[in-house]
């Protein structure tokens, strides 16, 4: 038995639960939430870059780059773009200044830091002393003195007890990890106001005693000896040798902790980015026809009517909900003959359903009175209703459905489709024949290769043991290792219709043939460029050829033209656009734009056969942001007596890049209120650092008003083309829009202490 398939497509999309309006018939607006994030702290947190999920149901092609937009309190830095699959937004933290409760930590929040301190003990070579080395806080040096053994046995096991001293410095404070006091979210150490600093000791382990407080980074610890624990220790030659001398470091541990008060600049997240998307390709539904007779199709006119039953399949994929399904409907009938329309119904509630029809004929007078070949051209359609509309493209539905055709050809010479040569049948046929089936593309372009499709034959009493193909005009590539699979493409020359026959052979070399029908069209490419690189000012862009061409006409690389030009009125000029040589006869090329703008690149593309094609694409570039400024001031200090009655000023620096480049040089500065007339006009800058700090203390002689000044240097963190920029490319900015109150430090003495008895 031979059939012929005739298969078509349709594509339909099925939209997930999202929030949406429809804006035009092939765009639907969608929004994606920011993550909401509070209470961030550091410079580092003061901008963040989000990579966000695409809704389900959408893709990055079907996005209308040109409407992402963020909507919330954030400011967007540079452009809302679409990478690897996902929306990629950069957002300026929302700014809230606080003064908040900390705690350094060793690490994580509940690490305590641990000092071990101790004091040497050893004991003489007549087992009955023991030398006992103590710290004088006073004079911050060791001294020793001996004391008797403080049990009777010989040599002492152990020094009697006494009060000894030694001391304590706790780590930097820098190395500490600082929290909040929620013990989750961490500050810089940078926004930790240094006078503010505390230790906290919690109760001493392996003894008993006290610590207390010298200077900040000094402690003196006072405990009883001998403490729970100690460690042997070498003692020196001079204090005598005997096999009862023996050395001990008795010690104690302390566990402490920082506590102090940060002026910490807070950022928080939220909102949404919202976008046009086209309707994507979604779920499908597959019409199939199958010719069940005559059998063959084509078909060897016998002097009789030629009965034709055709039967219609209708398959609906990527639909979940058969629930839904109302009917399907089946409609055939001659082409351009309503008369003969027939119409079948189906109530069943599955994704997959057919009908049959069989009432059709080609008389035999329409056969006698062609002059060639008679071909009969049906016209079907398949309908599947629902219940509740569903959303596609040309929006509400309540039904879909696809049109097809299948062409039945009665022949008194020789068929259209041409089979394979020199295959026959034995003079007596054993068993039942077998059934050939093919399937491919109906449409392909010239050049281009396609699967011409046997694996649907059978043989019902056996296997199929050879498949041979045959396409007139065709050029065959290769076959699948079982043979039912041929890959093959048809020249220009081949353009419209075009078939390909099949004839299968079984173990009893009994043989069927079946054949379809491919329909050629122009070999035309496929114009496409790509945007790369950084679509930012002074930064290296890259235009990318994605076009394409059939497998056998390729384009030819040496045709390839591609302009750029910038968009009038929307910023940017032609002169602004630079490059390297040609853009003529490439696949890339890295560009440079010296302006933000609107520009257009356009690419023209021609094949092998003269064939060519044009696309344009519309991008921007965004400017090169200068860094934003800010730092911090303690607003008053006091000179110290103790360091030279001079006053340290802590500054920080909290300025950034808002569009992700490094600030690579820092200058400081300040000037002097000399004559104490509230005025900085008429006061010299005084550069005192040049050497790109970001935190750093500025120590001053002079009782007075002082005004900082800070300035940030930018370098690219992102390519560039170093022929076509110069230094004065790299943006900087200095804290000019700095409140004045901000930028000034005032320098007082500290005022006398006093001791009140009453």
């Amino acid at each position: 038995m031979k059939k012929t398939f005739a298969i078509l497509l349709c594509l339909l999309l099925l939209f997930p639960v999202l929030t949406h309006t429809t804006l035009a018939a092939d765009t639907k607006s969608v929004s994606v939430a920011i993550p909401t994030i509070t209470g961030l702290t550091g410079s580092n947190n003061s901008g963040k870059t989000f990579t966000l999920d695409l809704p389900s149901g959408v893709t990055s092609t079907s996005i209308k780059t040109g409407t992402l937009k963020y909507n919330g309190n954030n400011a967007v830095v540079g452009a809302i773009t679409v990478e690897n699959g996902k929306i990629k937004v950069t957002l300026k933290g929302d700014e809230k200044s606080e003064r908040i409760n900390v705690t350094g930590s060793n690490g994580k929040f509940v690490d305590k830091f641990k000092s071990k301190v101790g004091n040497s003990i050893w004991r003489f070579s007549d087992g009955k002393r023991w030398q006992i080395n103590d710290y004088k806080i006073e004079s911050r040096s060791q001294h020793s003195y001996n004391v008797n053994a403080g049990d009777a046995s010989v040599p002492s096991a152990f020094p009697p007890k006494t009060e000894v001293t030694t001391y304590s410095e706790p780590v930097d404070p820098s190395t500490a990890t600082w929290y909040r006091n929620n013990g989750i979210d961490t500050v810089p150490y940078s926004s930790v106001a240094q006078s503010s600093i505390q230790i906290t000791h919690e109760s001493m382990q392996g003894g008993s005693g006290t610590v207390s407080k010298i200077n900040d980074m000094f402690y003196s610890v006072h405990y009883t000896t001998p403490s729970a624990n100690f460690t042997i220790e070498d003692v020196p030659e001079s204090f005598g040798k005997g096999i009862w001398v023996i050395g001990r470091l008795y010690y104690v541990t302390i566990p402490y902790y920082f506590t102090g008060i940060a002026n910490v600049t807070s950022y928080s997240y939220s909102g949404n980015v919202s976008f046009e998307s086209g309707l994507s390709e979604g779920p499908t539904l597959t019409g199939l026809v199958v010719v069940n007779k005559p059998d063959p199709n084509p078909f060897k006119y016998a002097n009789a009517d030629v009965p034709v039953n055709l039967t219609l399949k209708g398959i609906l994929s990527g639909y979940e909900n058969s629930s839904n399904i109302a009917e399907w409907v089946f409609y055939a009938q001659e082409k351009e003959n309503p008369g003969t329309l027939d119409t079948k119904k189906s109530f069943e509630k599955s994704k997959t359903s057919s009908q049959a029809f069989s009432k059709f004929k080609i008389p035999k007078m329409k056969v006698e009175n062609s002059t060639d070949n008679y071909q009969q051209v049906y016209e079907l359609r398949v309908t599947v209703r629902f219940s509740k509309p569903i959303e596609t493209k040309e929006g509400m539905k309540d039904f879909l459905s696809e049109k097809l055709e299948a062409t039945v050809e009665v022949y008194k010479g020789e068929p259209t489709v041409s089979f394979p040569p020199n295959i026959e049948e034995p003079p007596t046929p054993k068993g039942r024949p077998p059934v050939a089936s093919i399937f491919a593309n109906p449409i392909v372009k010239a050049g281009d290769e396609l699967v011409a499709n046997g694996s649907g034959s059978y043989d019902p009493d056996g296997d199929i043991i050879g498949y041979y193909f045959a396409s007139e005009g065709a050029n065959f590539v290769s076959y699948s290792q079982k043979g039912d699979l041929a890959t093959l493409w048809y020249p220009s020359e081949r353009v419209g219709q075009n078939s390909i026959g099949l004839t299968v052979v079984d173990k009893d070399m009994m043989i069927d043939s079946a054949g379809t029908f491919v329909r050629v069209i122009e070999p035309i490419p496929e114009a496409l460029l790509e945007i790369g690189g950084t679509k930012k000012q002074n930064r290296k862009v890259t235009l990318i050829d994605k076009s394409t061409s059939p497998k056998h006409y390729p384009i030819k690389t040496d045709k390839t033209k591609i302009t750029i030009s910038a968009v009038a009125g929307a910023g940017g000029s032609n002169g602004a656009i630079k490059y390297s040589g040609s853009l003529n006869g490439i696949y890339q090329k890295d560009v440079l734009f010296r302006e933000p703008g609107l520009y257009k690149a356009t690419i023209y593309v021609e094949n092998t056969l003269g064939y060519s094609a044009t696309n344009e694409v519309t991008f921007e570039i965004v400017p090169d942001d200068s860094p934003i400024m800010y730092f911090s001031t303690p607003g008053r200090v006091y000179r110290d007596p103790q360091k030279g009655n001079k006053a340290i000023v802590t500054l920080d620096d909290l300025s950034y890049s808002p569009d992700g480049d490094i600030i690579s040089r820092r200058v400081w500065e300040y000037r002097f209120d000399s004559d104490n007339d509230k005025s900085f006009a008429d006061e010299s800058w005084v550069v005192f650092s040049d050497a790109n700090e970001h935190r750093l203390n500025l120590e001053l002689s002079h009782v007075g008003r002082y005004e900082i000044r800070h300035t940030a240097y930018e370098s690219f963190n992102q390519p560039t083309i170093d022929e076509f920029v110069t230094a004065a490319d790299r943006r900087h900015a200095d804290s000019s829009d700095q409140h004045i109150d901000e930028k000034i430090v005032e320098v007082v003495n500290l005022g006398p202490e006093g001791d009140w008895t009453w």
